[in-house]
């Protein structure tokens, strides 16, 4: 799996990764998704056919920048390609396990949900950012097959707390890891949804610990803001660019 680790994929649904530079002198592979409809916060049957089939030569391991929170549901359809039992770690502001309002389309509120329920592979969820309240009114049964840390939990504890949780994870399953940058407080970042408090500095220590302690086959991220709301944007390519050096530097240890 050493050389499947070398890609850096950019999905572009929005166009805004043409406003960042983030990945400038990368090797990287540039997915253009802008021309199917029925994406927008929801994936339809026709859409996702269409994105599979481009998809169709990218392995799942890698570095995925997914555009905003609207496309989080690409997390879902990228784990169906795992052919092995493996642990899905997400940091978001919202818990994304909203049963679907419209027949069973794909979403981006409830993209967890449908893959806790549809991914015999997935084991077991790993959730860090959303409110304790959001997480009350997730149904029971999925609510049983995650691990859950609350926003307000997280302000109680201190970052040596929270990398103790983080090291209590066992290790014998592969983790995918999915980052949606709303987790992040506004002086960090610039999303279209509302966004939670943690700081970048937090977040890249905790998935540092991850990263060393763990056997992680992929990472994405998404929470870009809107293309036409770029006076913030800076945020998002800090963070963006820190991102990639921290996938580099792993993949760099793992292949020694």
């Amino acid at each position: 799996m050493e050389g499947l680790k070398r890609n850096v994929v950019i999905m572009d649904f929005s166009g805004i990764y043409q406003n960042e530079q983030f990945y400038e002198g990368e090797q990287i592979s540039w997915i253009d998704l802008s021309d199917i409809s029925g994406t927008n916060c929801y994936c339809d049957g026709d859409a996702q056919a269409q994105i599979l089939e481009r998809m169709e030569k990218y392995p799942v391991s890698g570095i995925y920048f997914m555009d905003s929170g609207n496309y989080h549901y690409m997390s879902r359809i990228r784990a169906a390609k795992i052919t092995e039992p493996f642990r899905l770690l997400v940091f978001d502001h919202h818990t994304d396990m909203q049963l679907p309002a419209f027949g069973g389309l794909l979403s981006c509120g409830g993209w967890i949900a449908a893959a806790l329920e549809e991914l015999p592979m997935l084991k077991e969820v790993i959730l860090i950012g959303p409110d304790q309240s959001a997480f009350d009114q997730v149904e029971k049964g999925l609510q049983e097959r995650v691990r859950f840390l609350s926003r307000e939990i997280l302000l109680d504890m201190d970052e040596t707390e929270t990398e103790a949780f983080l090291m209590s994870v066992s290790k014998d399953l592969p983790i995918y890891i999915s980052v949606d940058k709303d987790v992040l407080c506004t002086e960090d970042a610039a999303t279209i949804w509302s966004q939670g408090d943690m700081a970048f500095r937090a977040l890249a220590r905790y998935l540092n610990v991850i990263m060393k302690e763990q056997n992680v086959l992929t990472l994405d991220i998404c929470g870009e803001c809107d293309p036409d709301c770029l006076e913030h944007n800076d945020r998002n390519e800090y963070v963006n660019r820190e991102l990639l050096n921290m996938w580099k530097e792993w993949r760099k240890d793992y292949e020694k």
